[in-house]
């Protein structure tokens, strides 16, 4: 027997309390989802009104990045990562285990420079660098791997070094009884033994941050008085970084105050930038002529020669990305983005290790082509940096050749000058630490020089004293050297 049908009424009813049932539930979620939304809105704002929340109080005198991090745990997070090691094709460090000695008790280093390429013992001979020369590692162990480094063994380093290995601004500031200027002076004539018991830390917060404000600044007197003579230099007189630079400036020259060429002036051991004159090669070598400074006399060829450092800053000035305005921080510090907030990551590295938050931001290609396009920056100036260092390696072996046989004095001083040269172009881009890319065209015309000087040099000692096409012998109506472009320190 079927069962009897519904009346159409009934059925009519039903439906629509089904649809008022439907209507309801999709009217409360909706609800539910604006309200989450505008919870979540909330907190977001609230997150962005307040970046950190004050745990402890900070001033002038705290020098340990974790008393820092409190109050900032999530820069102080990446921070503490750059203990890593790994390496790009042309740069950064391996870990290579070591078994730790009561004078050095790392068990691990970065990879032997001299031992990947033993020309640099040549070109470095009679000095320090020839003892022992590694891989940069990061900033967590900059203090301590210059502690260490082999070097110290085989010559007497000032405190000077510590200017750029260490948290130095409070030491400064108490060794000059409140003048970082006068405290500067005093450690620079430390042994280094006594000026690192002065030091904590490797680079800290405090160096480039008000405890305040936390505004960027600027705390190494190298590089105040450096960036100062530079811009004298400009026509921009009495020029006080931490007062006349802009926020992106300093988001470079926070960086560039021990990413640079120096040397270590007089007696008195002074950390000297050689911007006086400009910041292009041409012009520091003619400041180094001028104040007649030399680093050592070259074990093999009597010459008195030049060890560039680390010329990051005089480098990427000169390169396409210092001219469209981006700073250092932009590329090995970029910004990331933790919940509401933004922040920069203080996990400074290459940004071959981080392209995608480093290089996309501008540059909208795939990771492995920009890779790619880097890469080949680099190899082509590796390659031209390989020229240079043969070429420079036959000169200093025909300087050796030379003196047995009983060359001329004046040939001989000819060829030790542009062995001179020739070494500190090369040098220049071999302690640089970009294999060309923070300015590539900048790095091939200066490893071109070198290779001019070396050829220049070989000339010198031929018995007729060779045929020069040097600059100041060019033949009458030849084009003259290039004269640098304009100054750009952004």
């Amino acid at each position: 027997m079927t069962e009897p049908q519904k009346a159409p009424g009934k059925r009519r009813w039903l439906s629509g309390v089904r649809l008022v049932v439907a209507v309801a539930v999709a009217a409360a979620l909706a609800s539910a989802g604006v309200t989450a939304l505008l919870v979540n809105i909330m907190e977001r704002k609230q997150e962005a009104r307040n970046p950190f929340y004050r745990v402890v109080e900070l001033d002038d005198t705290i020098t340990d990045p974790a008393v820092w991090g409190k109050n900032f745990p999530l820069q102080y997070d990446s921070y503490k990562r750059t203990v890593d090691q790994q390496r790009t094709r042309y740069g950064g460090s391996e870990a290579v285990a070591r078994t730790p000695t009561k004078a050095d008790p790392r068990s691990v280093v970065a990879q032997s420079r001299l031992e990947e390429d033993p020309r640099l013992v040549t070109m470095w001979s009679g000095y320090a660098f020839a003892t022992d020369f590694r891989e940069e590692r990061g900033h967590a162990h900059m203090l301590e791997d210059q502690v260490f480094t082999e070097r110290q063994h085989v010559t007497a380093q000032p405190g000077t070094c510590i200017h750029c290995h260490g948290s130095v601004y409070v030491p400064y500031k108490k060794l000059g009884d409140g003048d970082l200027i006068k405290g500067f002076e005093k450690m620079n004539q430390l042994p280094f033994a006594e000026a690192r018991k002065l030091v904590d830390h490797p680079v800290s917060c405090i160096d480039c941050h008000d405890p305040t404000t936390m505004q960027l600044r600027v705390t190494r007197p190298g590089f105040i008085e450096g960036i100062a003579a530079l811009k004298a230099s400009q026509g921009v007189p009495d020029f006080k970084v931490n007062e006349h630079a802009t926020r992106q400036e300093m988001r470079t020259y926070v960086c560039g105050q021990c990413h640079v060429e120096y040397y270590f002036k007089g007696k008195q051991k002074r950390l000297t930038y050689p911007w006086a004159k400009g910041i292009h090669i041409e012009q520091i070598m003619a400041y180094y002529d001028e104040d007649g400074h030399t680093d050592w006399t070259h074990k093999l060829t009597g010459a008195k020669v030049l060890k560039a450092q680390h010329p990051e800053f005089e480098m990427y000035n000169q390169g396409i990305h210092a001219r469209s305005g981006v700073a250092c921080a932009d590329c090995h510090m970029p910004y990331q983005r933790e919940g509401a907030m933004k922040v920069s990551d203080h996990h400074v590295r290459s940004p071959l290790l981080n392209i995608n938050r480093a290089c996309q931001t501008c540059h909208k290609w795939s990771e492995a082509e920009l890779l790619s396009r880097a890469e080949a920056i680099q190899t082509r100036t590796f390659e031209t940096r390989n020229i240079a260092m043969d070429a420079l390696v036959d000169l200093i072996h025909d300087l050796q050749n030379a003196q047995k046989a009983g060359v001329s004095d004046e040939a001989l001083a000819k060829a030790r000058d542009y062995q001179k040269r020739a070494q500190f172009y090369l040098d220049f881009v071999e302690a640089e630490n970009s294999m060309g890319f923070h300015a590539d065209q900048e790095a091939v015309r200066i490893l071109g020089n070198s290779i001019n000087f070396s050829r220049l040099g070989q000339n010198a000692l031929r018995p007729e004293g060779g045929a020069s096409t040097s600059p100041d012998t060019r033949p009458q109506g030849a084009p003259g050297p290039v004269p640098p472009p304009a100054e750009g320190t952004r």
